[in-house]
């Protein structure tokens, strides 16, 4: 199983950028998925998911500005972040809901400078 994430970048704050998670070995839409983050000595923490059935659920943090959605067709999982704010500069990673430790990649990376 691989979940490899992508879309990551500097971008500056109020601006947008846009995640995309690609599944091989597993389908993202048989399982509840999410996106997570780590900033820089910090605990990683969920930030949005989303359940097999689409029920979507967000951080306080993120919500209203962070919208995730899967494309089945492509096996991705989505990550659309907008109104982007300092505080959101992290590596990025996607995994199911709960995480599965064997599925963490790379994540991808986000600057957001002010």
């Amino acid at each position: 199983v691989q979940l490899q994430a992508s879309g990551g970048g500097l971008a500056q704050a109020g601006g947008s950028l846009r995640l995309s998670c690609a599944a091989s070995g597993i389908f993202a839409s048989f399982n509840d998925m999410g996106w997570y983050r780590q900033a820089p000595g910090k605990q990683r923490e969920l930030v949005a998911s989303i359940t097999r059935r689409g029920t979507t659920d967000y951080a306080d943090s993120v919500k209203g500005r962070f919208t995730i959605a899967r494309d089945n067709a492509k096996n991705t999982v989505n990550l659309q972040m907008n109104s982007l704010k300092a505080e959101d500069t992290a590596v990025y990673y996607c995994n199911t809901l709960p995480p599965n430790w064997d599925y963490w990649g790379q994540g991808t990376l986000v600057t957001v400078s002010s």
